[in-house]
């Protein structure tokens, strides 16, 4: 069985400070920086899309969509199941 990919999404300094507190709560931090782990994006357009998937507090499948301006966004890397991003 082959895994759906998630993708990490790294803002630029200045994207993260303009987004404030809104945004901390989706960051996880790595050797490489703070990013967003995203089941889906969306790169086709003025705003950059992110899909996250996560649940409710009765178990319930929910989705967060979360839309930033694309020149906010520094970098996105396609990574295989839920692990850290960073060298050994």
């Amino acid at each position: 069985m082959v895994d759906s990919p998630n993708y990490a999404v790294f803002l630029y300094p200045q994207a993260l400070e303009a987004l404030g507190e809104p945004i901390k709560a989706y960051l996880r931090e790595a050797p490489l920086g703070p990013h967003v782990v995203c089941a889906e994006i969306d790169a086709s357009g003025p705003f950059f899309e992110m899909k996250l998937a996560g649940q409710g507090a009765k178990g319930q499948a929910l989705e967060l969509v979360i839309m930033i301006p694309s020149s906010m966004v520094r970098l996105v890397m396609s990574m295989h199941g839920e692990h850290e991003i960073g060298f050994v």
